[in-house]
């Protein structure tokens, strides 16, 4: 989180006549109406790109995003994005996705955001995949910083949708870092369980296979049956996971 960005966020939103007290949001047109962080992220997030898909702009909803830490302001930057009068700047687009990947707190709508949005879509999954992860992973595996690693655990576990063809060269360059061995089989699993997950069987095997993983990890037996028997999405294959805990219990 910058806190500079957060200020900006706040004066902003006091320009819009809303302010944060204890419980929750006020606007100055119904002060007596309590809001959500979710409501001020509908009413007002995509007023910031009203006028300008500048960097300013983008850097404005980025902390927005940092203060009310709501998936919806996610959604208005990639509707700007999207817009007649995008895209965005790709380099503060990227920038702030990485930043929050790499932050010590909690970012599910950021995560919630590349899974959903950006890595389902395949006009934008190999794009943003790279600009999270793809292009530096072998920097990751190099220098193995705590927030290099923070970040790739989390693009890792949410990268299911993301086309194997895209993923695999980074899935086999993480697998030399015992460090991400555990995210990566989030990443494996998350391929085969996926409404839009993707892998090619005999890869993804040979990828389980070289993990070195905690004896308690759940399902990996399970995975190793489904992916050997050449399954590649639970929903195109119903009932093969089913059919592999009862062999694997």
């Amino acid at each position: 989180m910058e806190m500079q960005a957060v200020e900006a966020a706040q004066r902003w939103l006091a320009d819009q006549g809303v302010s944060q007290v204890r419980d929750g949001w006020v606007s100055d047109e119904e002060p007596d109406v309590l809001l959500t962080a979710n409501q001020v992220a509908h009413s007002w997030a995509g007023d910031v790109f009203a006028e300008d898909l500048d960097t300013d702009q983008l850097r404005l909803a980025f902390g927005l995003l940092d203060l009310l830490d709501d998936y919806w302001v996610t959604c208005e930057i990639r509707f700007a994005n999207e817009s007649a009068d995008g895209p965005l700047p790709a380099d503060v687009l990227w920038d702030g996705y990485r930043q929050r990947l790499e932050a010590d707190l909690g970012v599910e709508a950021v995560t919630y955001s590349l899974w959903v949005d950006w890595f389902e879509d395949h006009a934008t999954s190999a794009t943003a995949f790279a600009e999270v992860l793809g292009k530096d992973i072998d920097r990751v595996v190099a220098e193995r910083s705590d927030v290099l690693l923070r970040r790739a655990r989390r693009v890792l576990e949410c990268s299911g949708p993301v086309r194997w063809v895209v993923k695999e060269p980074t899935y086999r360059t993480a697998v030399q870092l015992s460090a991400l061995h555990s995210a990566l089989f989030r990443g494996l699993r998350a391929s085969f369980h996926d409404v839009y997950g993707d892998l090619e069987p005999a890869a993804a095997l040979a990828l389980l296979d070289q993990l070195d993983l905690p004896a308690n990890t759940q399902h990996v037996a399970e995975l190793r049956h489904v992916l050997a028997a050449g399954h590649e999405n639970h929903y195109r294959s119903p009932g093969a996971w089913d059919d592999a805990v009862r062999s694997c219990s």
